[in-house]
């Protein structure tokens, strides 16, 4: 079973890639993550942003995996704490189906992508960096993975 961080944007700062990386490699290989970087599209002052949003997303459809389970991370999706991250990484591994978790670009997911996704989750009421999401979603798969391997990393 594979985890897909599907997300829009590239070229990282160095912090980030060191964040992510420093979580991502902790999971051990039945849970691994696999950062796919989609290319975010030029914006500029005049820019169609529905339409840009619209490429990205069919950019981030293209990049899914036949059969994987779809989860869309969106403002306004369902909140979880980490406990029910531990719930949802176990269900994952149980059903051995890929989990691809999406980051849209600056202005969100495109409908089609909302569509596609079996489940929308929303990492927190706060307006996120989007840098940032990917630390806090290896962080955060880590810490699921921890508690359900009773490692000592998640003390809560």
């Amino acid at each position: 079973m594979r985890i897909l961080l599907l997300a829009v944007g590239t070229r990282m700062p160095g912090w980030v890639e060191t964040a992510y990386a420093d979580y991502s490699v902790r999971l051990p290989h039945e849970c691994r993550l696999e950062l796919v970087e989609i290319a975010a599209l030029p914006r500029g002052k005049n820019a169609d942003l529905a339409r840009i949003k619209q490429q990205e997303g069919e950019r981030l459809l293209k990049a899914v995996p036949r059969d994987s389970l779809v989860i869309a991370l969106d403002e306004r999706g369902r909140e979880a704490d980490s406990a029910a991250w531990a719930q949802s990484l176990a269900g994952w591994m149980q059903s051995g189906r890929d989990t691809c978790l999406l980051v849209g670009g600056p202005d969100g997911h495109s409908p089609e992508v909302l569509a596609r996704a079996e489940q929308r989750w929303s990492l927190s009421r706060l307006t996120l960096p989007h840098p940032l999401v990917r630390v806090l979603v290896a962080e955060q798969l880590f810490r699921a993975w921890s508690q359900l391997a009773n490692h000592p990393y998640h003390r809560a």
